[in-house]
């Protein structure tokens, strides 16, 4: 029986080990030891300070709920 796929990609939260800017916002700085949103990018991680991280779990929490919301109609 194959695997059930997740929407979601691979995401952690950790500390930065050096200082470097916000995958989301440029002007947005992470300092190193700051808690920060990683997201698998290919082979690669964008990082995320946690303003923009908000922003992103709260988009996809929305889309997540208006998937839900069209099974439960269709089924």
């Amino acid at each position: 029986m194959p695997r059930i796929r997740s929407l979601l990609t691979s995401t952690a939260i950790d500390s930065a080990l050096s200082s470097h800017n916000c995958h989301g916002n440029r002007r947005h700085r992470i300092q190193a030891g700051d808690r920060r949103l990683k997201v698998k990018a290919g082979r690669n991680w964008d990082h995320y300070c946690l303003a923009c991280a908000g922003k992103i779990v709260e988009r996809d929490k929305a889309t997540l709920a208006e998937l839900a919301d069209a099974l439960d109609l269709e089924v």
